[in-house]
């Protein structure tokens, strides 16, 4: 087994004008992005809701309206915040029933005390986590819940860790360093849930294609990035290039009970 690096304080510590650039990557291109970023486990979608009956749930960073979707089928009533206009537009396609407001997770300027549970699927490293959960604690009710999850590369795979580096895909942490939360929430309960995503070289390139890294980068590194997956996936593991691989995966979420209102 590898030493896996833990994940870098600075995932959650970045400063506001890199984090910022980075985030503009998905000012555009949300198809794309759609077509290829998987759903999560039913288990993780379970863990979420924490066998409680939720009625309202705000999620934050809800990008295309992947985990949207899930939170609706399982019966709530979602409200869906994101930065970008575009990713919004995706959403309204596949939930057009969805209230969606275009803002940030620092400041969403929904009402107080409105939601049961707040979401943040796949995005709490693109907020400043103070600031983030100050709003989400201010959007909850007493004891409402905020979950944040993660799909990632299951990097304890030595292959597999190996791609997420040539992908610049930043999924080489250990799963047990929690993301920070700030003084109004509990200590975090955590769930693990491994799992694969078939995919082919081409879904491979799709994947990385939606990554921030490859999206800010100049032609030249990306031209470089996909000549070193093909490398990689066709002669150093051997795959024909439309093989379909089961590439392990992993979900990770965090819950975490608001305090009650003093």
């Amino acid at each position: 087994m590898p030493e896996i690096p833990a994940l870098p304080k600075r995932a959650f510590t970045m400063k506001a004008e890199r984090r910022t650039d980075l985030a503009s990557a998905y000012e555009a291109g949300a198809k794309d992005y759609d077509s290829i970023r998987p759903a999560y486990p039913r288990e993780a979608l379970e863990f979420s809701l924490a066998g409680r009956t939720a009625k309202l749930a705000i999620d934050i960073g809800c990008g295309s309206g992947i985990f949207t979707a899930q939170l609706i089928e399982a019966g709530l009533v979602v409200w869906a915040v994101d930065p970008s206009a575009d990713m919004l537009s995706v959403l309204k396609e596949r939930t057009p029933q969805v209230h969606t407001v275009c803002a940030s997770g620092e400041s969403t300027g929904l009402p107080e005390d409105s939601a049961d549970l707040i979401t943040y699927a796949q995005a709490w490293h693109w907020v400043d986590p103070p600031l983030a959960s100050a709003e989400a604690a201010r959007l909850l009710h007493d004891e409402g819940s905020l979950v944040l999850l993660w799909n990632q590369l299951d990097v304890q795979v030595p292959w597999v860790h190996r791609l997420a580096r040539i992908m610049h895909a930043g999924d080489v942490h250990r799963p047990e360093l929690a993301p920070p939360l700030g003084k109004d929430f509990s200590t975090p309960e955590s769930g693990v849930w491994h799992w694969f995503m078939k995919l082919d070289l081409h879904g491979i390139l799709e994947l990385t294609r939606s990554r921030s890294y490859y999206r800010r980068s100049k032609e030249e590194t990306r031209t470089k990035v996909e000549n070193n997956l093909r490398w990689y996936w066709c002669e150093h593991l051997g795959y024909a290039a439309e093989q379909i691989v089961e590439v392990p995966y992993l979900t990770h979420a965090w819950r975490a009970r608001r305090r009650v209102r003093r």
